[in-house]
């Protein structure tokens, strides 16, 4: 009997371990997902790059396969041809992105690393789709305030997908909703936050966690009142927020 309580109690510490990836109530239930589902139809300069971020040391940022084949398949639906992302990381959901898009799409991508960025470009460049991604190193802040200045920015993006700092999510928002056309996307990653957002507040958490909690949090509220937006909150991956601007 203590063998099997052990043994649930490894398997509930290894669940909370890749939480933030899956919301499910079992490992092998996600799995099956990917078994099934993704893995047998995930590309292959897409299964190369999620293989080369395993390795990498800070791989829990990558972009969970099943989201990134339900970011591909989203933009198909949509027929997105002018997109952006912030935060990059190795591009695993920048491939995906790319991947979908026609020949002439394109791809406005912003990360402050761009070490991490060209780890999976050789990726992105043999899956002949780099000419697809205008990169800029540095925050986005700055670029979203210069494109604005500029009314023909305005209204211009088909998809805005925002994987980067939790504690900017509504200064990005704030800047983003003039940015998206009406009826287009904008999609925020990790609004689940690793479970943490129906958390008690003494529950043990990762400080990380902890610290960028409140901001998920905040987040949601604000876009659950935003008259400009009507929105759908996914449990894939960490949770993805998709909202579509209105007016």
């Amino acid at each position: 009997m203590a063998t099997n309580t052990q043994e649930q109690q490894s398997q509930a510490a290894r669940h909370q371990e890749v939480g933030h990836k899956s919301l499910l109530q079992t490992d092998d239930l996600y799995q099956y997902i990917l078994e099934t589902s993704v893995y047998p139809r995930e590309p292959q300069p897409m299964k190369e790059l999620r293989e080369l971020t395993a390795k990498h040391p800070w791989n829990l940022m990558t972009t969970s396969a099943d989201e990134g084949q339900f970011l591909n398949m989203l933009l198909k639906l949509i027929n997105a041809k002018n997109t952006m992302e912030i935060g990059v990381y190795t591009g695993y959901s920048l491939l995906a992105t790319a991947l979908a898009l026609p020949h002439d799409g394109k791809i406005l991508a912003m990360d402050i690393n761009r070490k991490n960025y060209e780890l999976g470009l050789p990726v992105i460049q043999k899956a002949g789709v780099a000419h697809k991604i205008e990169f800029k190193e540095g925050p986005a802040m700055p670029v979203l305030d210069e494109l604005l200045q500029d009314e023909k920015n305005h209204g211009s993006y088909d998809f805005i997908f925002v994987d980067a700092d939790k504690d900017n999510y509504l200064n990005y928002h704030k800047r983003l909703i003039e940015l998206v056309k009406v009826g287009g996307l904008i999609g925020y990653d990790n609004t689940l936050w690793n479970g943490s957002v129906v958390a008690p507040a003494d529950a043990p958490l990762r400080k990380y966690v902890r610290y960028y909690r409140d901001f998920v949090m905040e987040l949601n509220k604000a876009l659950a009142v935003d008259p400009r937006i009507e929105i759908c909150m996914l449990p894939v991956g960490d949770g993805i927020t998709l909202c579509r601007r209105l007016k």
